[in-house]
Protein backbone atom coordinates (compact mmCIF):
# COMPACT_ATOMS: atom_id res chain seq x y z
CA UNK A 1 0.00 0.00 0.00
CA UNK A 2 3.07 2.27 0.03
CA UNK A 3 2.27 3.66 -3.42
CA UNK A 4 -1.11 4.96 -2.29
CA UNK A 5 -1.06 8.15 -0.15
CA UNK A 6 -1.98 7.62 3.48
CA UNK A 7 -4.69 10.28 3.18
CA UNK A 8 -6.50 8.26 0.53
CA UNK A 9 -6.18 5.08 2.58
CA UNK A 10 -7.58 6.86 5.62
CA UNK A 11 -10.58 8.05 3.62
CA UNK A 12 -11.19 4.52 2.37
CA UNK A 13 -11.13 3.16 5.95
CA UNK A 14 -13.47 5.93 7.10
CA UNK A 15 -15.91 5.23 4.28
CA UNK A 16 -15.83 1.49 4.77
CA UNK A 17 -16.41 1.67 8.50
CA UNK A 18 -19.18 4.21 7.99
CA UNK A 19 -20.96 1.77 5.67
CA UNK A 20 -20.61 -1.09 8.14
CA UNK A 21 -21.95 0.87 11.10
CA UNK A 22 -24.70 2.76 9.29
CA UNK A 23 -26.06 -0.35 7.59
CA UNK A 24 -25.30 -2.80 10.40
CA UNK A 25 -26.49 -0.70 13.32
CA UNK A 26 -29.28 0.67 11.17
CA UNK A 27 -30.57 -2.85 10.60
CA UNK A 28 -30.78 -3.32 14.37
CA UNK A 29 -32.69 -0.06 14.75
CA UNK A 30 -35.17 -0.96 12.01
CA UNK A 31 -35.73 -4.60 12.92
CA UNK A 32 -36.06 -3.84 16.64
CA UNK A 33 -38.68 -1.23 15.87
CA UNK A 34 -40.74 -3.35 13.48
CA UNK A 35 -40.14 -6.93 14.68
CA UNK A 36 -38.66 -6.85 18.18
CA UNK A 37 -36.24 -9.54 19.40
CA UNK A 38 -36.87 -12.68 17.34
CA UNK A 39 -35.15 -15.30 15.22
CA UNK A 40 -36.17 -13.31 12.15
CA UNK A 41 -34.47 -10.21 13.52
CA UNK A 42 -31.25 -12.14 14.17
CA UNK A 43 -31.15 -13.47 10.61
CA UNK A 44 -31.86 -10.05 9.07
CA UNK A 45 -29.27 -8.30 11.23
CA UNK A 46 -26.65 -10.93 10.46
CA UNK A 47 -27.38 -10.67 6.75
CA UNK A 48 -27.22 -6.86 6.79
CA UNK A 49 -23.89 -6.85 8.61
CA UNK A 50 -22.43 -9.52 6.36
CA UNK A 51 -23.41 -7.74 3.17
CA UNK A 52 -22.30 -4.35 4.53
CA UNK A 53 -18.87 -5.68 5.51
CA UNK A 54 -18.44 -7.52 2.19
CA UNK A 55 -19.26 -4.28 0.39
CA UNK A 56 -16.99 -2.17 2.62
CA UNK A 57 -14.01 -4.52 2.25
CA UNK A 58 -14.53 -4.78 -1.50
CA UNK A 59 -14.57 -0.98 -1.84
CA UNK A 60 -11.53 -0.36 0.35
CA UNK A 61 -9.26 -3.36 -0.16
CA UNK A 62 -7.62 -2.02 -3.33
CA UNK A 63 -6.84 1.27 -1.58
CA UNK A 64 -6.21 0.59 2.10
CA UNK A 65 -6.30 -3.19 2.33
CA UNK A 66 -9.87 -3.09 3.60
CA UNK A 67 -9.28 -3.44 7.32
CA UNK A 68 -12.53 -1.68 8.43
CA UNK A 69 -11.74 -2.84 11.97
CA UNK A 70 -9.16 -1.74 14.59
CA UNK A 71 -8.63 -5.38 15.58
CA UNK A 72 -7.65 -6.25 12.00
CA UNK A 73 -5.35 -3.23 11.90
CA UNK A 74 -3.65 -4.39 15.12
CA UNK A 75 -3.25 -7.83 13.54
CA UNK A 76 -1.61 -6.25 10.49
CA UNK A 77 0.69 -4.29 12.78
CA UNK A 78 1.64 -7.45 14.66
CA UNK A 79 2.59 -9.16 11.41
CA UNK A 80 4.47 -6.05 10.20
CA UNK A 81 2.19 -5.42 7.22
CA UNK A 82 1.73 -1.73 8.07
CA UNK A 83 3.78 0.78 10.05
CA UNK A 84 2.76 2.04 13.53
CA UNK A 85 1.91 5.54 12.29
CA UNK A 86 -0.21 4.10 9.50
CA UNK A 87 -1.93 1.84 11.99
CA UNK A 88 -2.77 4.77 14.26
CA UNK A 89 -4.24 6.72 11.31
CA UNK A 90 -6.25 3.67 10.23
CA UNK A 91 -7.74 3.17 13.69
CA UNK A 92 -8.60 6.85 14.08
CA UNK A 93 -10.21 6.83 10.62
CA UNK A 94 -12.25 3.74 11.50
CA UNK A 95 -13.52 5.32 14.70
CA UNK A 96 -14.45 8.52 12.85
CA UNK A 97 -16.34 6.51 10.24
CA UNK A 98 -18.14 4.58 12.95
CA UNK A 99 -19.21 7.74 14.77
CA UNK A 100 -20.49 9.29 11.55
CA UNK A 101 -22.40 6.11 10.71
CA UNK A 102 -23.98 5.96 14.16
CA UNK A 103 -24.73 9.68 14.14
CA UNK A 104 -26.63 9.46 10.87
CA UNK A 105 -28.99 6.98 12.49
CA UNK A 106 -30.60 10.05 14.03
CA UNK A 107 -32.22 10.56 10.63
CA UNK A 108 -34.40 7.56 11.50
CA UNK A 109 -37.39 7.95 13.86
CA UNK A 110 -35.90 8.85 17.23
CA UNK A 111 -38.10 6.40 19.12
CA UNK A 112 -36.73 3.56 17.00
CA UNK A 113 -33.14 4.68 17.56
CA UNK A 114 -33.56 5.02 21.32
CA UNK A 115 -35.40 1.70 21.61
CA UNK A 116 -32.47 -0.10 20.01
CA UNK A 117 -29.74 1.87 21.80
CA UNK A 118 -28.33 3.10 18.47
CA UNK A 119 -27.62 -0.50 17.53
CA UNK A 120 -24.76 -0.74 20.02
CA UNK A 121 -23.79 -4.28 21.06
CA UNK A 122 -24.46 -5.33 24.64
CA UNK A 123 -23.84 -8.34 26.84
CA UNK A 124 -26.67 -10.69 27.70
CA UNK A 125 -27.49 -10.94 31.40
CA UNK A 126 -26.90 -14.69 31.04
CA UNK A 127 -23.15 -14.39 30.48
CA UNK A 128 -20.24 -12.94 32.44
CA UNK A 129 -17.71 -10.34 31.35
CA UNK A 130 -15.12 -13.04 30.74
CA UNK A 131 -17.53 -15.12 28.71
CA UNK A 132 -18.25 -12.04 26.63
CA UNK A 133 -14.55 -11.45 26.00
CA UNK A 134 -14.01 -15.09 25.00
CA UNK A 135 -17.02 -15.07 22.65
CA UNK A 136 -15.90 -11.85 20.99
CA UNK A 137 -12.37 -13.24 20.67
CA UNK A 138 -13.68 -16.43 19.09
CA UNK A 139 -15.82 -14.79 16.43
CA UNK A 140 -13.10 -12.25 15.63
CA UNK A 141 -10.65 -15.13 15.28
CA UNK A 142 -12.91 -16.50 12.54
CA UNK A 143 -13.25 -13.06 10.96
CA UNK A 144 -9.51 -12.37 10.98
CA UNK A 145 -8.81 -15.84 9.61
CA UNK A 146 -11.13 -15.01 6.72
CA UNK A 147 -9.25 -11.74 6.14
CA UNK A 148 -5.89 -13.49 5.98
CA UNK A 149 -7.26 -16.39 3.97
CA UNK A 150 -9.14 -14.37 1.33
CA UNK A 151 -7.52 -10.92 1.27
CA UNK A 152 -3.92 -11.25 2.49
CA UNK A 153 -2.91 -14.66 1.14
CA UNK A 154 -1.78 -14.30 -2.49
CA UNK A 155 -2.88 -17.89 -3.15
CA UNK A 156 -6.49 -17.08 -2.29
CA UNK A 157 -9.23 -16.90 -4.94
CA UNK A 158 -10.20 -13.34 -5.86
CA UNK A 159 -13.57 -13.08 -4.13
CA UNK A 160 -13.17 -9.52 -2.82
CA UNK A 161 -14.89 -9.08 0.55
CA UNK A 162 -17.34 -11.98 0.22
CA UNK A 163 -15.45 -14.33 2.53
CA UNK A 164 -14.99 -11.66 5.20
CA UNK A 165 -18.66 -10.70 5.10
CA UNK A 166 -19.66 -14.34 5.34
CA UNK A 167 -17.46 -14.77 8.43
CA UNK A 168 -19.25 -11.88 10.16
CA UNK A 169 -22.63 -13.25 9.08
CA UNK A 170 -22.05 -16.60 10.78
CA UNK A 171 -20.44 -14.91 13.80
CA UNK A 172 -23.59 -12.90 14.42
CA UNK A 173 -25.78 -15.99 14.05
CA UNK A 174 -23.71 -17.72 16.72
CA UNK A 175 -22.98 -14.90 19.16
CA UNK A 176 -25.46 -12.12 18.42
CA UNK A 177 -27.89 -12.95 21.25
CA UNK A 178 -25.06 -13.11 23.80
CA UNK A 179 -22.67 -10.23 23.02
CA UNK A 180 -24.15 -8.45 20.01
CA UNK A 181 -21.29 -10.00 18.00
CA UNK A 182 -19.44 -6.78 17.22
CA UNK A 183 -16.13 -8.49 16.40
CA UNK A 184 -14.92 -4.95 15.83
CA UNK A 185 -14.03 -2.26 18.40
CA UNK A 186 -15.08 0.58 16.08
CA UNK A 187 -18.44 -1.06 15.33
CA UNK A 188 -19.12 -0.99 19.08
CA UNK A 189 -17.55 2.37 19.90
CA UNK A 190 -19.34 4.46 17.27
CA UNK A 191 -22.85 3.86 18.64
CA UNK A 192 -21.50 4.02 22.21
CA UNK A 193 -20.09 7.51 21.63
CA UNK A 194 -23.26 8.80 19.99
CA UNK A 195 -25.53 7.27 22.65
CA UNK A 196 -23.12 8.16 25.51
CA UNK A 197 -23.50 4.61 26.83
CA UNK A 198 -20.18 2.87 27.43
CA UNK A 199 -21.34 -0.12 29.46
CA UNK A 200 -18.80 -2.97 29.16
CA UNK A 201 -17.04 -1.09 26.35
CA UNK A 202 -13.73 -2.83 27.07
CA UNK A 203 -15.19 -6.23 26.17
CA UNK A 204 -15.39 -5.08 22.56
CA UNK A 205 -11.74 -4.04 22.50
CA UNK A 206 -10.07 -6.84 24.46
CA UNK A 207 -11.97 -9.72 22.86
CA UNK A 208 -11.68 -8.72 19.19
CA UNK A 209 -8.03 -7.65 19.42
CA UNK A 210 -7.10 -10.90 21.20
CA UNK A 211 -8.93 -13.02 18.64
CA UNK A 212 -7.48 -11.14 15.68
CA UNK A 213 -3.94 -11.40 17.03
CA UNK A 214 -4.18 -15.15 17.53
CA UNK A 215 -5.58 -15.64 14.03
CA UNK A 216 -2.96 -13.37 12.45
CA UNK A 217 0.00 -15.02 14.15
CA UNK A 218 -1.33 -18.51 13.39
CA UNK A 219 -1.83 -17.71 9.72
CA UNK A 220 1.38 -15.73 9.38
CA UNK A 221 3.71 -18.35 10.84
CA UNK A 222 1.99 -21.63 10.02
CA UNK A 223 -0.20 -21.19 6.94
CA UNK A 224 1.29 -18.52 4.68
CA UNK A 225 3.99 -19.57 2.26
CA UNK A 226 7.38 -17.88 2.34
CA UNK A 227 6.65 -15.43 -0.46
CA UNK A 228 3.47 -14.22 1.25
CA UNK A 229 5.25 -13.38 4.50
CA UNK A 230 6.84 -10.20 3.19
CA UNK A 231 5.47 -6.82 4.16
CA UNK A 232 2.72 -5.63 1.86
CA UNK A 233 2.90 -1.93 2.69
Amino acid sequence: MAAIPLRQRAIAETLGTFLLVFIGAGSIVTTTYFYGPSSSQLLLVALAHGIALALAVSIAMGISGGHINPAITVAMLATKRIKPMEGAVYILSQIIGAVIGAGLLLALPIQAVMLSGFGAPSLSSNISIWQGIIIEAAITFVLASAVFGTVVDKRAPKIAGFGVGLALFIGILVAGPFTGAAANPARALGPEIVSLNFTNWYVYWIGPILGALIAALLYQYFLLDTKSKTRSS
